[in-house]
């Protein structure tokens, strides 16, 4: 159904994952609190005034949980503990008070499709091939001294590592340290259901659950077929998006269903252009699946409004009728929208427009930490990274490093992330850009964003109404109406330096409640208007609708 009635939706309540805005966190980048050059959870306990000032209603942690960090977290060996590199199980209990005091909601991520090769499950499974653990994992023989089939590793080379002791191969859809476990296994599954079941006791209020589209894999292990788009040497069709999958997301909906107010929200990997009918797929019916899925295809696009609306569009049109989208433009493993949308004097002008589209959309947005004072990608030479990508890939591709620099608080040492030297190098800009800078100049990145946050929360139309687009990335501009009971607004953003005119007959009194050039209640009486360079504004319909 393409209609624009199907975008419709009745008055409800505020639902904070559908309505409110979520900021991500990568924990080892945000603040550190004792000076170890890494960031921790008493450092983001420090920073929750400035969240909530900013008007954020969530927070999302990159991995927290034990690990010995070959994926910094995304290999986890004990998931009910907290690595000590960030804290202790007293320390999240107090970061879960203080930011429910705040009304914040934490959200963990949850790495569910493997975990580290340390983990005990792993060393019980890879004792002896009669363990009872053993099917916990996905094991093989090989054929004539080579892996059971082709399936490649998202890091490179096989997915497939040969173990001696026990003689047969194990499966690793990313490094050899995280070997996939078998959801098809009932105790596997029970006992990864326990370990949610530990954190919604806890009181967490939701998870984002790593490459979730991965859980299940083909039970005839049948070679994937070889693919000739760029970038990728096969397609990933019997170890990626089965359709059992959608069992394990039914169970697991239940359960969180059982609890108040909790959710869940999917990465659903998918390689650029991104594929938002696969990523709607993982919601179900809206209402019995997850509660938001990631689809990458904003992320993974450049400057251009025609890109731009058709990513838009299809994303759209793809979810359910009881369905919610979510939007993102920046995340620990992808570029820095800042940097993916061009750099040059103009750069920061593009970013307000972005941000623009970002909080009037339908749909629940996520910032990624320091896309509110427009952070972007550092130049981090071979010798500072350490994401493995990196290290493998280089110089062809610096990996996620670059995307992942310590948070830019002020233009001291280090940026004021840590008074020792960080992890990563702090991105050289930092004495211009960072949070100190923004808050005494009220035309900053940073004001611009709670501004824009703030009225968002105001109108019922920006955060819960339906999406109808008028001007459809023609011409360098996207405009769309938001409207919910008695409140109708429109948003138009020119993409282009160059002056545009919008060109919508729709008279009526319309006042301007945000913009980026213009007066605040300037009135229009039609939506026939020119745009600045880089204009983004907001207008309201006042009056009869």
């Amino acid at each position: 159904m393409n209609d624009t009635g199907r975008f419709r939706m009745m008055k409800e309540n505020r639902i904070w994952w559908k309505h409110g805005v979520i900021y991500q966190i990568y924990p080892r980048s945000f603040y550190d609190s004792n000076d170890d050059g890494v960031g921790d959870i008493p450092g983001i306990i420090m920073k929750l005034d400035y969240l909530h000032d900013l008007g954020i209603d969530a927070v999302w942690l990159s991995p927290i949980n034990c690990s010995p960090m070959y994926d910094f977290g995304y290999d986890i060996s004990d998931y009910r503990s907290i690595d000590p590199i960030f804290g202790s199980m007293k320390d999240f209990d107090h970061l879960l008070k203080e930011a429910h005091q705040r009304g914040i909601k934490i959200i963990l991520d949850l790495v569910m499709n493997h975990t580290s090769h340390l983990h005990p499950w792993f060393l019980a499974s890879r004792s002896s091939r009669r363990s009872p653990k053993r099917d916990w994992y996905i094991w093989r023989d090989g054929k004539k001294g080579m892996p059971t089939n082709n399936w490649m590793s998202a890091f490179g080379g096989s997915a497939w590592e040969w173990d001696e002791m026990t003689g047969q191969y194990y499966l690793h859809s990313f490094l050899k340290e995280q070997p996939d476990v078998n959801w098809r296994s009932i105790k596997l599954r029970e006992a990864m259901f326990s370990e949610i079941r530990f954190w919604l006791g806890r009181g967490v209020d939701g998870f984002r659950l790593d490459v979730v589209n991965w859980f299940i894999k083909d039970k005839h292990f049948r070679n994937n077929p070889p693919s000739f788009r760029p970038h990728q040497l096969q397609k990933h069709r019997y170890d990626r998006n089965r359709s059992e999958t959608h069992d394990i997301l039914r169970e697991l909906r239940i359960l969180l269903d059982g609890y108040d107010d909790r959710m869940a929200v999917g990465e659903i990997f998918t390689m650029p252009p991104g594929d938002p009918e696969l990523s709607a797929l993982y919601l179900g019916s809206g209402m019995d699946e997850l509660h938001l899925a990631f689809d990458f295809s904003l992320i993974y696009r450049f400057w251009n409004s025609r890109q731009v609306f058709n990513a838009i569009n299809n994303w759209m049109h793809a979810i359910p009728m009881e369905g919610w989208p979510c939007h993102v433009l920046s995340n620990h493993d992808q570029p820095r929208s800042m940097s993916r949308f061009g750099g040059g004097i103009d750069a920061m002008k593009r970013a307000r427009v972005a941000a623009v589209l970002l909080m009037t959309l339908r749909g629940t947005p996520f910032i990624y930490y320091g896309e509110e004072i427009g952070m972007k990608n550092s130049r981090l030479t071979r010798q500072d990274l350490h994401d493995p990508l990196g290290k493998k890939y280089w110089p062809f591709f610096k990996g996620r490093d670059p995307a992942r620099t310590p948070m830019q608080w002020s233009g001291d040492k280090n940026a004021g992330f840590s008074k020792n030297r960080s992890w990563l190098p702090v991105c050289e800009d930092y004495r211009e850009v960072n949070v100190e800078n923004n808050l005494h100049d009220p035309y900053s990145m940073l004001n611009f964003y709670r501004s824009l946050i703030h009225l968002r929360k105001e109108k019922s139309a920006m955060h819960s109404g339906t999406w109808e687009p008028l001007v459809k990335g023609r011409d360098s501009i996207i405009g769309y109406i938001r409207e919910s009971s008695g409140q109708k607004i429109f948003v138009a953003l020119n993409f282009s330096p160059k002056p545009k005119k919008v060109h919508i007959h729709e008279r009526g009194q319309w006042k301007v409640i945000f913009s980026t050039h213009r007066f605040l209640r300037e009135h229009l009486t039609d939506l026939s208007f020119p745009l600045s360079p880089y204009e983004a504004t907001i207008l309201e319909k006042i009056g009869n609708l």
